[in-house]
């Protein structure tokens, strides 16, 4: 258990001070920039009342992803919000709505599964890692000419980190339910920060 920790936070989420579940729906502009569909391997047994798959029999590693990826998910989500209607480019509001539809998603899915195994989103989980605070400041206060070239800096490195931390989970967890959540968002994630080094606000 100590090595595949060590593995989730030695990969971390790959941004320290410069970087930042359901199933992932898939966006109508922008589906092949934030992954596939949904996986039957999430067809599992499903809480009562409940939309997700029951989280019974997941592994301490598997909770610990789940725990830093929401984290570094509420981070996505705050990104977002940032840059609402401060946009120029129609492509990277394409992006960041599809990102929050996807992204809620998940956090609910990871939420959920948290809930149901009695494991909460702890912030020292997610503490020194993702997008940090004057990543954040420079993006608010980024001037309108400047907001779509800080956003796919910052976005590209915050995602980057997401992949990473998703990638490590793979080689670790053990649940095959997270484990295909976590391919999921390797494969989306990885997307969306080769979409932003193409784009051309980061020449």
């Amino acid at each position: 258990m100590l090595a595949l920790t060590a593995v989730l936070f030695a990969t971390g989420c790959g941004g320290g001070q410069h970087g930042g579940g359901g199933a992932p729906a898939p966006p109508a502009a922008t589906a092949s920039a934030t992954g596939p569909a949904a996986s039957p391997a999430l067809d599992a047994p499903r809480a009562a009342g409940s939309g997700t798959p029951a989280a019974t029999g997941m592994a301490g590693i598997d909770l610990l992803f789940l725990s830093m990826m929401a984290g570094h998910t509420e981070q996505t989500l705050q990104i977002a919000r940032l840059v609402h209607d401060r946009l120029a480019d129609p492509d990277l509001r394409t992006l960041i709505a599809a990102i929050e539809v996807t992204e809620a998603d998940e956090l609910a899915t990871a939420r959920g599964w948290l809930a149901q195994a009695g494991r909460s989103a702890r912030a020292d989980e997610h503490a020194g890692h993702g997008t940090g605070p004057d990543q954040l400041a420079r993006l608010r206060d980024a001037p309108a000419g400047e907001v779509d070239r800080v956003l796919v800096e910052v976005l590209a490195t915050h995602q980057k980190g997401a992949a990473d931390l998703a990638r490590a989970h793979l080689a670790a967890g053990t649940d095959e339910r997270v484990r295909d959540l976590a391919r999921r968002i390797e494969q989306s994630r990885t997307a969306q920060v080769a979409m932003l080094a193409a784009h051309p606000a980061a020449a």
